[in-house]
């Protein structure tokens, strides 16, 4: 049987995107340093091979460290990917929970910087660092 229990504190994330849109359901938890994200693997994930697909790890990576920049900024602040980097552990299977847990490194004015690991059930399949440029509010 097939767990399909979302671990606690997630709630269906707040968050869309015409990217993520066909992905969902997304789930996300808010902390006072990050926003975590995760989502239940299913075959729409997969590459041919069955396994979570690095085009989507890579994404909500990417959108996990950059809401959890924003997250620590506050104040509106608006990012932009300059720089994404992944490195592949391990995979990811077919009803197996995806987690993308961020660490925030540094802020300043023009640049955050973050990392992120990546586990499949809790075992480590990803690991990526992002640099992002640091936009001034819409006013």
């Amino acid at each position: 049987m097939t767990n399909t229990a979302i671990p606690d504190g997630f709630t269906p994330h707040y968050r869309k995107s015409p990217l993520t849109a066909p992905w969902e359901p997304i789930y996300s938890k808010v902390t006072d340093t990050n926003v975590i994200l995760g989502l239940r693997i299913a075959e729409a994930h997969t590459n041919s091979r069955g396994m979570a697909h690095g085009g989507l790890i890579t994404a909500l990576a990417d959108n996990a460290m950059g809401l959890s920049c924003g997250h620590v900024l506050g104040g509106g602040a608006r990012l932009l990917t300059v720089n994404l980097s992944a490195d592949f552990l391990g995979s990811a299977q077919i009803g197996q929970w995806l987690q993308i847990e961020t660490e925030v490194i540094k802020t300043g004015k023009r640049l955050c910087f973050a990392q992120a690991l990546i586990t499949a059930d809790s075992e480590p399949c990803a690991r990526t660092n992002g640099t992002f440029s640091v936009a001034p509010p819409k006013t």
